[in-house]
């Protein structure tokens, strides 16, 4: 696992090379078939990093946001999100990061997320505590629903659940990208819904946020891996873990 974490530190090492060089500076921005922005970091990020992998370990698998998958050879594949948080990126916010995921059969057991400009780098793997910036983070208790500070993407997301949000957990935060899922892996954050994610959205997500001693599960209790349908969770404290589900039932 030392010499993937390795791997893993490179490659997020790699991706902010190339983001730190169109970061507030003039590019062009496409918009893909699916109605979302894209830009040449988007790109630039996901063909170094597969150029990577294909070097050192040409036998996984590849998914991409940007790019078709390469199927595995063996039980392992990289999930990467080249720029999670795209549109904070274009209007030069930074909030938005690399994500960089590895799975054995589905199951996401590495995740990095790196943040470029602030120079903010998680890690997270299977067995091992969670590390911000080299130092073991953890998240913060908490018990009570109506206390816990929830994030999310956008109101747009989850229309029939924004407003209800307000009345069942503490304060709301909109916003973050995968910024969100560090910040609760630090403890400042209580809770993330998310629904309509893709694979690379989340696939780093879980060994970060379970190696700072949370979790995260589908919204109807079941561990995340590749095949989950992109409605998760993410908590803090365990405790409210039922708490949440019944919320979003």
């Amino acid at each position: 696992m030392q010499e993937l974490i390795q791997l893993a530190e490179y490659l997020a090492d790699e991706a902010g090379t190339v983001i730190e060089r169109h970061f507030r500076k003039g590019f062009k921005i496409e918009t893909k078939e699916d109605e979302t922005p894209v830009t040449v970091a988007d790109r630039g990020v996901e063909q170094r990093l597969r150029e990577i992998v294909e070097m050192h370990r040409p036998e996984d698998g590849i998914l991409g946001e940007e790019f078709g998958p390469k199927d595995s050879r063996n039980s392992y594949t990289w999930v990467f999100d080249p720029i999670d948080g795209t549109k904070s990126f274009i209007i030069g916010r930074p909030t938005f990061g690399t994500l960089i995921a590895l799975c054995e059969n589905d199951i996401p057991v590495l995740g990095v997320i790196d943040q470029p400009i602030s120079k903010e780098r998680w890690i997270g793997a299977k067995g091992q505590p969670t590390l911000f910036n080299g130092k073991a983070v953890k998240t913060r208790p908490c018990t009570d629903l109506k206390s816990a500070c929830v994030a999310s993407t956008s109101p747009s997301q989850m229309p029939h659940l924004w407003q209800p949000m307000y009345e069942a957990f503490g304060p709301v935060v909109w916003g973050g990208d995968c910024y969100s899922y560090g910040l609760l892996s630090n403890g400042w954050l209580d809770v993330v819904i998310e629904s309509g994610l893709s694979t690379y959205d989340f696939a780093a997500l879980p060994p970060i946020v379970e190696g700072a001693g949370g979790l995260m599960c589908d919204w109807q209790g079941n561990p995340l891996t590749l095949t989950s349908d992109g409605n998760i969770i993410a908590i803090g404290d365990p405790y409210l873990k039922n708490s949440v589900l019944n919320f979003l039932s």
